[in-house]
């Protein structure tokens, strides 16, 4: 629909829409319940706005709500739609793989795609409720490797937030252009004292046309991944990269057998 001054005007409803799927990613960072109180402060809107959007979620299963302290927190049907999406991408047949990655370098395996501005990891070591799963892509060497390798047409990364040190580590030099350039000739990124602490190391899984589908990343002590052991840890990084390929890619838009990186 188009106003009389050639704006284009959301379909009705729109807005109620977008609002409580804003209020489905307040949840994003895996912290307590919230309160009504606490959505709206977080979104900007009205207590009652909130209390009403929260209330239609609940009763639609996307929300739940503790009996005693009458906070919120994701529902059954948020489960459900998860464990789908889960199964649809393939990722249950990636943990085989990660876990014995893991088991082979004594680190924490993770695999993890773009979602925005944010990498989210989907499978894995850190997969677990008292992390949270999301971080700026820029921040992390997963997220760096997904926007070095990006869609057909993006030869550029997207708008991104403005550089910060995430949890008083994350590098913010060379400036992202050169980090991403670099990231692509050498095949992988890296990251010393990252969100979690330790030393991460990431390679794309890679689709034909070059883009990369995940980012799979080797989180360990930095007395683990020295740089003596680098090349080996990245050997075993890429060897299970390749495995993701065959496991998660179709066969129509696989890479080659033997294709380089890069």
């Amino acid at each position: 629909m188009t106003t009389e001054a050639g704006t284009v005007r959301p379909p009705a409803g729109a807005q109620a829409v977008r609002r409580a799927l804003d209020v489905l990613h307040c949840f994003h960072d895996n912290g307590p319940d919230l309160s009504a109180s606490d959505l709206a402060r977080r979104l900007g809107l009205a207590t009652s706005t909130a209390h009403r959007l929260a209330r239609t979620l609940l009763g639609a299963g996307f929300l739940e709500q503790d009996a005693r302290t009458a906070r919120y927190r994701l529902g059954p049907a948020m489960t459900e739609l998860g464990r789908l999406s889960y199964h649809q991408r393939g990722l249950h047949l990636a943990a085989p793989e990660l876990s014995d990655l893991a088991e082979r370098t004594g680190a924490s395996t993770d695999l993890a795609l773009r979602s925005g501005p944010d990498v989210v990891i989907v499978a894995g070591g850190s997969v677990t409720p008292k992390v949270g799963l999301r971080r700026p892509l820029h921040a992390t060497a997963p997220g760096r490797v997904l926007l070095a390798w990006p869609p057909a047409g993006e030869s550029a990364p997207r708008p991104l937030p403005p550089l910060y040190a995430l949890a008083g580590h994350t590098r913010l030099e060379p400036p992202l252009t050169a980090e991403l350039a670099r990231v692509r000739q050498a095949g992988y990124a890296l990251d010393d004292g990252a969100a979690h602490g330790g030393r991460t190391l990431a390679v794309p899984v890679l689709e034909r046309a070059g883009h990369a589908r995940f980012a799979l990343a080797v989180r360990a002590a930095p007395e683990l991944i020295t740089d003596a052991r680098l090349d080996w840890y990245l050997t075993q990084a890429r060897a299970c990269a390749r495995a993701l390929e065959v496991l998660l890619i179709p066969p129509a838009e696989r890479r080659e057998p033997g294709a380089r990186t890069g």
